[in-house]
Protein backbone atom coordinates (compact mmCIF):
# COMPACT_ATOMS: atom_id res chain seq x y z
CA UNK A 1 0.00 0.00 0.00
CA UNK A 2 2.19 2.80 -1.32
CA UNK A 3 -0.01 5.73 -0.14
CA UNK A 4 -0.12 4.29 3.40
CA UNK A 5 3.64 3.76 3.37
CA UNK A 6 4.25 7.32 2.18
CA UNK A 7 1.95 8.69 4.88
CA UNK A 8 3.71 6.66 7.57
CA UNK A 9 7.14 7.83 6.46
CA UNK A 10 6.03 11.47 6.39
CA UNK A 11 4.47 11.17 9.86
CA UNK A 12 7.31 9.28 11.54
CA UNK A 13 10.58 8.89 9.65
CA UNK A 14 10.86 12.25 7.88
CA UNK A 15 10.26 14.27 11.05
CA UNK A 16 13.54 13.22 12.70
CA UNK A 17 16.38 15.74 12.24
CA UNK A 18 18.96 13.45 10.61
CA UNK A 19 16.35 11.95 8.27
CA UNK A 20 15.60 15.44 6.90
CA UNK A 21 19.22 16.64 6.72
CA UNK A 22 22.15 16.17 4.38
CA UNK A 23 25.85 15.91 5.16
CA UNK A 24 28.01 18.82 4.02
CA UNK A 25 31.68 19.62 4.52
CA UNK A 26 32.48 22.86 6.33
CA UNK A 27 35.59 25.03 5.92
CA UNK A 28 37.57 22.88 8.35
CA UNK A 29 36.94 19.78 6.25
CA UNK A 30 34.56 18.23 8.79
CA UNK A 31 31.12 16.87 8.02
CA UNK A 32 28.06 18.48 9.57
CA UNK A 33 24.31 18.13 9.23
CA UNK A 34 22.41 20.70 7.14
CA UNK A 35 18.57 20.67 7.28
CA UNK A 36 16.85 20.37 3.91
CA UNK A 37 13.41 19.83 2.39
CA UNK A 38 12.43 16.17 2.11
CA UNK A 39 10.53 14.92 -0.92
CA UNK A 40 9.42 11.45 0.16
CA UNK A 41 8.72 10.39 -3.45
CA UNK A 42 12.46 10.72 -4.21
CA UNK A 43 13.18 8.13 -1.51
CA UNK A 44 10.56 5.59 -2.69
CA UNK A 45 12.25 3.77 -5.57
CA UNK A 46 10.48 1.18 -7.70
CA UNK A 47 13.25 -0.60 -9.67
CA UNK A 48 12.70 -1.74 -13.23
CA UNK A 49 13.86 -5.36 -13.39
CA UNK A 50 14.01 -7.82 -16.27
CA UNK A 51 10.53 -9.45 -16.46
CA UNK A 52 12.06 -12.72 -17.67
CA UNK A 53 14.46 -12.87 -14.71
CA UNK A 54 11.65 -12.08 -12.27
CA UNK A 55 9.42 -14.78 -13.75
CA UNK A 56 12.20 -17.37 -13.73
CA UNK A 57 13.46 -16.78 -10.16
CA UNK A 58 12.01 -13.82 -8.23
CA UNK A 59 14.18 -14.50 -5.15
CA UNK A 60 17.38 -14.31 -7.19
CA UNK A 61 16.15 -11.18 -8.96
CA UNK A 62 15.75 -9.42 -5.60
CA UNK A 63 19.12 -10.66 -4.34
CA UNK A 64 20.88 -9.55 -7.53
CA UNK A 65 19.41 -6.08 -7.21
CA UNK A 66 20.27 -5.77 -3.50
CA UNK A 67 23.80 -6.99 -4.24
CA UNK A 68 24.19 -4.28 -6.88
CA UNK A 69 23.22 -1.62 -4.31
CA UNK A 70 26.37 -2.38 -2.31
CA UNK A 71 28.51 -1.24 -5.25
CA UNK A 72 26.73 2.08 -5.79
CA UNK A 73 27.32 5.24 -3.69
CA UNK A 74 24.39 6.98 -2.07
CA UNK A 75 23.11 10.29 -3.37
CA UNK A 76 24.49 12.84 -0.89
CA UNK A 77 22.40 15.66 -2.33
CA UNK A 78 19.45 14.33 -0.33
CA UNK A 79 18.99 12.60 3.06
CA UNK A 80 20.79 9.25 3.16
CA UNK A 81 17.90 6.78 3.21
CA UNK A 82 16.02 4.93 0.48
CA UNK A 83 13.14 2.45 0.12
CA UNK A 84 13.44 0.08 -2.86
CA UNK A 85 10.03 -1.54 -3.46
CA UNK A 86 9.35 -4.77 -5.37
CA UNK A 87 5.70 -5.41 -6.29
CA UNK A 88 5.98 -9.12 -7.09
CA UNK A 89 5.78 -12.21 -4.87
CA UNK A 90 8.80 -14.23 -3.72
CA UNK A 91 9.02 -17.51 -1.83
CA UNK A 92 8.73 -15.69 1.51
CA UNK A 93 6.56 -12.63 0.90
CA UNK A 94 3.89 -11.10 -1.28
CA UNK A 95 6.08 -8.03 -1.85
CA UNK A 96 9.51 -6.88 -0.70
CA UNK A 97 11.06 -3.62 0.48
CA UNK A 98 14.85 -3.24 0.50
CA UNK A 99 15.70 -0.39 2.87
CA UNK A 100 19.04 1.34 2.37
CA UNK A 101 20.07 3.65 5.22
CA UNK A 102 23.43 5.25 5.98
CA UNK A 103 24.88 3.99 9.27
CA UNK A 104 25.28 7.55 10.56
CA UNK A 105 21.49 7.68 10.97
CA UNK A 106 21.32 4.82 13.46
CA UNK A 107 22.18 1.21 14.25
CA UNK A 108 20.23 -1.85 13.18
CA UNK A 109 17.90 -2.25 16.15
CA UNK A 110 16.96 1.42 16.40
CA UNK A 111 16.26 1.59 12.66
CA UNK A 112 14.09 -1.54 12.77
CA UNK A 113 12.09 -0.12 15.67
CA UNK A 114 11.65 3.17 13.84
CA UNK A 115 10.58 1.46 10.63
CA UNK A 116 7.99 -0.63 12.47
CA UNK A 117 6.58 2.61 13.90
CA UNK A 118 6.10 3.88 10.34
CA UNK A 119 3.75 1.02 9.45
CA UNK A 120 0.25 0.03 10.53
CA UNK A 121 -1.67 -3.22 10.76
CA UNK A 122 -3.52 -4.21 7.59
CA UNK A 123 -6.43 -5.50 9.68
CA UNK A 124 -6.64 -2.33 11.79
CA UNK A 125 -4.93 0.77 10.33
CA UNK A 126 -5.11 2.52 13.72
CA UNK A 127 -2.79 -0.02 15.38
CA UNK A 128 0.87 -0.87 15.04
CA UNK A 129 1.65 -4.19 13.35
CA UNK A 130 2.00 -7.21 15.63
CA UNK A 131 4.87 -9.63 15.25
CA UNK A 132 3.88 -13.20 14.25
CA UNK A 133 3.64 -15.69 17.13
CA UNK A 134 6.63 -17.91 17.84
CA UNK A 135 6.38 -21.45 16.47
CA UNK A 136 5.60 -24.18 18.96
CA UNK A 137 8.69 -26.32 19.55
CA UNK A 138 8.83 -29.57 21.46
CA UNK A 139 11.68 -31.62 22.81
CA UNK A 140 13.94 -31.85 25.82
CA UNK A 141 16.15 -28.92 24.80
CA UNK A 142 13.16 -26.55 24.68
CA UNK A 143 11.83 -27.42 28.14
CA UNK A 144 12.61 -24.81 30.77
CA UNK A 145 14.07 -26.11 34.04
CA UNK A 146 11.78 -25.97 37.05
CA UNK A 147 12.68 -23.29 39.60
CA UNK A 148 14.17 -24.61 42.83
CA UNK A 149 14.52 -23.07 46.27
CA UNK A 150 16.92 -23.43 49.16
CA UNK A 151 20.62 -23.11 49.81
CA UNK A 152 21.64 -25.08 46.73
CA UNK A 153 19.61 -22.80 44.47
CA UNK A 154 21.22 -19.72 46.04
CA UNK A 155 24.72 -21.20 45.62
CA UNK A 156 23.96 -22.04 42.00
CA UNK A 157 22.80 -18.47 41.44
CA UNK A 158 26.00 -17.07 42.97
CA UNK A 159 28.14 -19.54 41.04
CA UNK A 160 26.57 -18.40 37.76
CA UNK A 161 27.86 -14.87 38.41
CA UNK A 162 31.32 -16.21 39.23
CA UNK A 163 31.38 -18.18 35.99
CA UNK A 164 30.14 -15.13 34.06
CA UNK A 165 32.90 -12.95 35.56
CA UNK A 166 35.55 -15.57 34.76
CA UNK A 167 34.41 -15.94 31.16
CA UNK A 168 34.35 -12.16 30.78
CA UNK A 169 37.97 -11.92 31.96
CA UNK A 170 38.99 -14.74 29.59
CA UNK A 171 37.24 -13.07 26.66
CA UNK A 172 38.89 -9.71 27.38
CA UNK A 173 42.33 -11.36 27.61
CA UNK A 174 41.67 -13.27 24.41
CA UNK A 175 40.54 -10.06 22.67
CA UNK A 176 43.79 -8.23 23.48
CA UNK A 177 45.85 -11.33 22.69
CA UNK A 178 44.19 -11.49 19.26
CA UNK A 179 45.10 -7.85 18.66
CA UNK A 180 48.74 -8.42 19.68
CA UNK A 181 49.76 -11.85 18.37
CA UNK A 182 46.92 -14.40 17.99
CA UNK A 183 45.30 -15.06 14.61
CA UNK A 184 41.75 -16.17 13.91
CA UNK A 185 41.43 -19.68 12.44
CA UNK A 186 40.61 -19.89 8.74
CA UNK A 187 36.98 -20.81 8.10
CA UNK A 188 34.53 -20.58 5.23
CA UNK A 189 33.81 -17.01 6.37
CA UNK A 190 37.49 -15.97 6.14
CA UNK A 191 39.02 -16.65 2.76
CA UNK A 192 42.77 -16.77 2.26
CA UNK A 193 44.21 -14.12 -0.11
CA UNK A 194 40.80 -12.52 -0.51
CA UNK A 195 41.12 -9.40 -2.63
CA UNK A 196 39.51 -6.34 -1.06
CA UNK A 197 38.51 -5.08 -4.49
CA UNK A 198 36.50 -8.22 -5.27
CA UNK A 199 32.77 -7.68 -5.40
CA UNK A 200 30.92 -8.81 -2.29
CA UNK A 201 27.43 -10.25 -2.50
CA UNK A 202 24.74 -9.77 0.13
CA UNK A 203 22.49 -12.81 0.59
CA UNK A 204 19.74 -12.90 3.19
CA UNK A 205 18.50 -15.97 4.99
CA UNK A 206 16.08 -16.32 7.90
CA UNK A 207 17.56 -18.19 10.87
CA UNK A 208 15.72 -19.22 14.00
CA UNK A 209 17.40 -18.22 17.26
CA UNK A 210 16.29 -21.55 18.75
CA UNK A 211 18.28 -23.35 16.06
CA UNK A 212 21.35 -21.23 16.86
CA UNK A 213 20.97 -22.14 20.53
CA UNK A 214 20.68 -25.80 19.56
CA UNK A 215 24.02 -25.57 17.73
CA UNK A 216 25.52 -23.76 20.72
CA UNK A 217 24.43 -26.51 23.10
CA UNK A 218 25.57 -29.28 20.74
CA UNK A 219 29.02 -27.67 20.46
CA UNK A 220 29.11 -27.08 24.24
CA UNK A 221 29.65 -23.35 23.91
CA UNK A 222 28.33 -21.87 27.12
CA UNK A 223 30.09 -18.52 26.93
CA UNK A 224 29.09 -15.25 25.30
CA UNK A 225 27.62 -14.73 21.86
CA UNK A 226 31.18 -14.27 20.53
CA UNK A 227 31.84 -17.94 21.09
CA UNK A 228 28.39 -18.86 19.74
CA UNK A 229 29.32 -17.30 16.39
CA UNK A 230 32.53 -19.33 16.40
CA UNK A 231 30.59 -22.52 17.04
CA UNK A 232 28.17 -21.83 14.19
CA UNK A 233 31.08 -21.23 11.80
CA UNK A 234 32.88 -24.36 13.08
CA UNK A 235 29.79 -26.53 12.70
CA UNK A 236 29.25 -25.35 9.13
CA UNK A 237 32.91 -26.05 8.31
CA UNK A 238 32.69 -29.57 9.77
CA UNK A 239 29.45 -30.26 7.92
CA UNK A 240 30.92 -29.25 4.57
CA UNK A 241 34.27 -30.90 5.31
Amino acid sequence: NLPALRAGIEAQLARYPHFRSIQVTDRDGELRWLPTTVNVDNHLIRPTLDPAAVAANPDKAVEDYVASLSTLPMDRSQPLWEFHLFDFPTSEATSTAAIRVHHSLGDGMSLLTLLMACTRSAADPTRLPAMPPLPTRTGAIYQRPRPSAGVLAFLAWVWSFVVLAWHTVVDVVGFFATILFLKDPHTLFKRVNHAETQRKRIVHRRLSLDDVKFVKNAMKCYRAKFNMRKCVARSRTDAQG
